[in-house]
């Protein structure tokens, strides 16, 4: 499972990122091109505001009564053939993934795209029993061949360019003609893939939205590895959050065309796919079996919390991400952690606690662009501002785990005199005049400020004086 660590980790996965030229040019490029196509996809401020508080609005009805629509969800699952599993955890989901296809007999696997099921490691779970695993989506494919997890929760494999997915494909595909044509490539992978489709036992998906009024799961995709993954092998198994449902399916079309448009810029993607049930009686083909693994893994505890139960709007289309001067800079391997960017830097602290994952909130400036992109206007740099004082100066009460852990005491100390000093005229005034005279006595060198600017020194003069003649300060 990926964890951020501690400041000292982050900063040294940080160092490594920003030493990798080839790799900021991938994320540079594509990044700009992505953002280029939302713009044109979302060209009308006042029409944006308009659909995003729509939106918005249907996710917090739905997270408002998140335990009821659960319930009638499972009922209408339940009604349309759909086995439903609650997974408490991680270690819970991927057991009972294991345990349905060890019933069912499957030793091999044709996955789509889930971020959740990189939440709970299933792939390497599973892998340990001994079930072969295949990523179906291109990207996830590519970073399964690279041995490395994705690095956007959207487009897993942004950060490699065409040359090196070229050389990943010619090492494992040895008998294919090499070739760096990116039409070429995909034709490649959908070869290889294809003949993995028919020969699965069991496929596993995510979903992108729960509909409690009709019990149906809905996945959106471009490439239809989804489509093939869902409906191709008997057994289908989804896992996915409890967050992702919403009450009723004509809620769905203003949270889709969001979606799609924050994520790729498109007005739809090419596949939207409505599973609804098993394969009836009087039909050809679809799964003989279907089921939806529901996992909590801290969300039950984030929604009992009303300052950060609005973490559980996000629909994952990574807009946030890909606006996000940080990560444009640094890319996902660098955040050590399942979702990246603005939203693993709200989510991952109280997912795996402020010790484990607190680290994250440090690699934000706190610019804004996330919050003024998200599509169900999560406000992020408030919520992650939010989290640093938690890490520090937390709430009596506060359900964080790990709130406080992060305070160190010479900072505390530091401010606090900060604090003594600002809050009295005089001793600013006393202490400028020190520093003033000190001037010359200023290090050179302060860590890591230092390393790529001048030291800030004080100046010749203090405000102050001459303020003080012209009458404008006391």
């Amino acid at each position: 499972m990926n964890v951020p660590g501690s400041m000292t980790t982050l900063r040294a996965r940080v160092r490594e990122a920003l030493g990798k030229a080839p790799v900021r040019r991938n994320f540079r490029a594509a990044m700009d091109g992505i953002r280029a196509k939302r713009a044109a996809a979302l060209p009308d401020a006042t029409d944006f505001a308009q659909r995003r508080a729509r939106a918005a609005a249907i996710r917090a009805r739905a997270l408002a009564r998140l335990p009821e629509l659960l319930e009638r969800l499972e009922q209408r699952l339940e009604a349309n053939g759909i086995q439903v599993h609650w997974a408490e955890d991680a270690t819970q989901a991927n057991a009972i993934v294991l345990d349905l296809l060890h019933r069912a007999g499957a030793r091999s696997v044709i996955k789509g795209k889930s971020m959740v099921s990189e939440e709970t490691g299933l792939n390497d779970a599973l892998g340990e029993a001994g079930v072969a695993v295949v990523e179906s989506d291109l990207g996830e494919y590519i970073v399964q061949l690279a041995g490395e997890p994705p690095s956007h929760i959207v487009a897993p494999a942004i950060h490699k360019n065409r040359h090196e997915v070229a050389a990943l494909f010619q090492a494992h595909h040895p008998q294919r003609e090499a070739t760096e044509d990116i039409e070429g490539l995909t034709a490649e992978a959908r070869q290889v893939l294809r003949r993995r489709f028919a020969q699965a036992d069991a496929g596993i998906s995510g979903v992108n939205f729960l509909v409690a009024e009709t019990g149906t799961l809905v996945l959106v995709e471009n490439e239809g590895n989804g489509r093939l993954s869902t409906s191709a092998p008997p057994l289908h198994i989804a896992i996915t959050g409890i967050e992702k449902v919403i009450e009723r399916l004509d809620e769905l079309p203003p949270l889709l065309d969001l979606l799609t448009r924050s994520a790729t810029g498109q007005p739809i993607t090419t596949y939207v796919n409505f599973i609804s049930g098993p394969r009836r009686a009087d039909e050809l083909d679809g799964p003989r079996e279907v089921h939806l693994v529901l996992l909590d893994n801290g969300r039950a505890r984030i929604h009992a919390d009303p300052l950060f139960a609005d973490t559980l709007r996000c629909i994952r289309c990574g807009s946030c991400i890909n606006h996000c001067p940080v990560y444009v800079q640094v890319g996902g391997h660098a955040y050590g952690s399942v979702y990246p960017g603005p939203i693993g830097a709200l989510l991952e602290p109280q997912r795996l606690g402020l010790e484990a994952g607190g680290s994250l909130t440090s690699a934000c400036t706190l610019c804004g662009a996330c919050g003024d992109v998200c599509p169900v206007a999560i406000p992020l740099p408030g919520l992650i501002n939010q989290l640093r004082a938690e890490g520090v100066e937390p709430r009596p009460d506060s359900p964080l785990p790990d709130a406080g852990r992060l305070r160190h005491r010479g900072e505390a100390l530091l401010w606090r005199l900060w604090a003594t000093i600002y809050a009295h005229p005089h001793r600013y005034r006393w202490l400028a005049r020190l520093l003033t005279a000190l001037r010359r006595l200023a290090p050179r060198r302060l860590g890591a400020w230092t390393r790529w600017r001048e030291a800030p020194r004080p100046a010749a003069r203090d405000l102050h004086r001459p303020g003080a003649r012209s009458g404008v300060l006391r």
